[in-house]
């Protein structure tokens, strides 16, 4: 029998992602489990989902700053997923840009999923800037996460067209689907290469 794997998930919204990681561990297509998710809104439904999963949920405190994700509260985060015992820590929709000291506990250990064909449309609402840039197509990424934003090494990408009458928030909700595929996708593949 496979070796269950032990995630942390970081997240800031309604936790999407997170529940298609559960979703594909729950019919056996992943072996994993998730030990604890974190979030630096109080208010992110992710929070819900977890406590609705029986997965020990928290805040993330990040001393009032809106955006800065400041070094000693990635020191207590990193401590946190440390004593859950996660091994990787997946990003899913995690609105704050992560750096030492997290990725000294964590480096090559961290993915996150970003709604672009990477390198294309790093940041914010990539859906938005392939709708105003008018691409024929955009998709997702999976990658390892490292000191840039949406820099790291891409472990899988999934293709979306551009359809005719697309606006952004069509694109997006499309783009998402594919997410809910490519997250436990990348996670398998990650796994197979970390004995």
């Amino acid at each position: 029998m496979e070796k269950k794997r032990k995630i942390g998930v970081l997240g800031s919204g309604s936790g999407s992602n997170m529940q298609a990681l559960l979703d594909a561990i729950e019919v056996g297509e992943l072996a994993a489990e998730i030990v604890l998710v974190m979030s630096d809104n109080p208010d992110g439904y992710i929070l819900e989902r977890a406590r609705q999963a029986g997965i020990p949920a928290e805040v993330i405190d990040c001393a009032g700053y809106q955006s800065k994700f400041p070094d000693h509260c990635q020191e207590r985060v990193g401590k946190r997923l440390q004593e859950a015992g996660a091994e990787f820590v997946c990003l899913a929709g995690f609105m704050r840009l992560v750096k030492q000291p997290l990725l000294d506990v964590y480096g090559g250990k961290i993915l996150n999923i970003h709604p672009s064909l990477l390198p294309h449309f790093p940041g914010l609402e990539a859906w938005r800037q392939a709708i105003d840039a008018g691409v024929a197509e955009s998709g997702c990424t999976v990658h390892y996460v490292d000191a840039g934003m949406d820099t790291g090494p891409v472990i899988v990408q999934r293709q979306v067209p551009v359809l005719q009458g697309d606006t952004a928030e069509t694109l997006h909700e499309r783009i998402q689907e594919q997410e809910h595929i490519a997250y436990p996708e990348a996670l398998k593949l990650v796994f197979a290469q970390s004995p």
